[in-house]
């Protein structure tokens, strides 16, 4: 099972950066950062990056840890244009890209920068297209599509992707189209969730790999979750009783490994813990490293 970090995009890209050094340092698999423009809240002033910007960043200046958008939203760019974004930081990363793609959810941004929002079959449609986009260009000497949205016209990308292939991730829950695109596209798959969450949707999505005839195993499972771990016991138990509106870890050390092996045990190939939760810098380098020798060596 692997464990990744997910830094908050609100803070300085000198501590991102400092906080991913941490994580190759001490062994974590990968750093993954969500791909928006803005907060998703009514004040939107607060400091935001660009996602791919800062991957190709992170990317040059580390060696191990696999980089990965969780997840790029369909409607930001055009497929081909990502593709292509994707492919040249596989080459600075010397393979170690995973292209996180949604359909696209927060309203705001796309409001604010007259990005056309379209209604959530609209969206889930040019998702499954981009998908067929960006596979081709990766596999193909001169790709050809001609869909409802995207066409590629004797389309050519190069270099290709240093990995062959470089993994596709669809990040999302829905049980009726969302999931049916990852088992039609995907290498990997993500989703916010418990292990019960976890096993509900990987029966589903193993039943749309069934129906294509695709084996389920083909695709990696990830799981995100807040994470509050304390030995204060009143601070855990106020969380337990809080309204979190997020998937979360809550507990002790102890109490979090034996959790997290319950997440291993549903399936769950990779677990990506955010540190939105973990107070300032220094207290998520400490939490960092306790959650590495108390949990994942468990």
């Amino acid at each position: 099972m692997r464990f990744s970090f997910w830094p908050n995009p609100s803070q300085s890209f000198t501590d991102v950066l400092e906080l991913t050094s941490h994580a190759e340092q001490t062994g974590w698999d990968g750093v993954w950062y969500a791909d928006h423009f803005m907060p998703n809240a009514e004040d939107t002033s607060a400091p935001w990056p660009e996602a791919w910007t800062t991957l190709a960043a992170l990317g040059a200046r580390t060696e191990k840890l696999r980089l990965g958008t969780l997840v790029t939203g369909n409607t930001y760019r055009h497929p081909a244009v990502l593709a292509k974004m994707a492919a040249t930081l596989d080459h600075i990363t010397d393979g170690r890209v995973v292209l996180g793609l949604g359909s696209g959810w927060q309203q705001n941004e796309h409001q604010q920068y007259g990005l056309e929002f379209y209604t959530v079959a609209e969206r889930l449609a040019r998702l499954d297209e981009a998908c067929q986009v960006i596979k081709a260009l990766f596999h193909d000497q001169h790709a050809n599509f001609a869909g409802q949205f995207y066409q590629l016209d004797n389309a050519s990308l190069e270099p290709k992707p240093v990995q062959h292939p470089l993994p596709l991730l669809i990040g999302g829950g829905g049980e009726k189209v969302t999931l049916k695109i990852t088992a039609k596209h995907a290498d990997e798959w993500n989703v916010w969730g418990d292990p019960a969450i976890l096993r509900q949707k990987m029966e589903i999505l193993d039943g749309h790999c069934s129906d294509i005839g695709r084996n389920p195993k083909a695709i990696q499972r990830s799981a995100v979750a807040l994470l509050f771990m304390s030995e204060d016991n009143a601070f855990l138990e106020q969380m337990r009783n809080t309204d979190l509106q997020q998937p979360a870890i809550i507990g002790t050390p102890a109490e979090v490994r034996d959790i997290v092996t319950e997440y291993e045990y549903a399936g769950v190939d990779e677990l990506i813990v955010p540190d939105f939760t973990m107070g300032n810098k220094e207290q998520k380098l400490a939490t960092m490293d306790v959650f590495l020798k108390e949990v994942a060596e468990r």
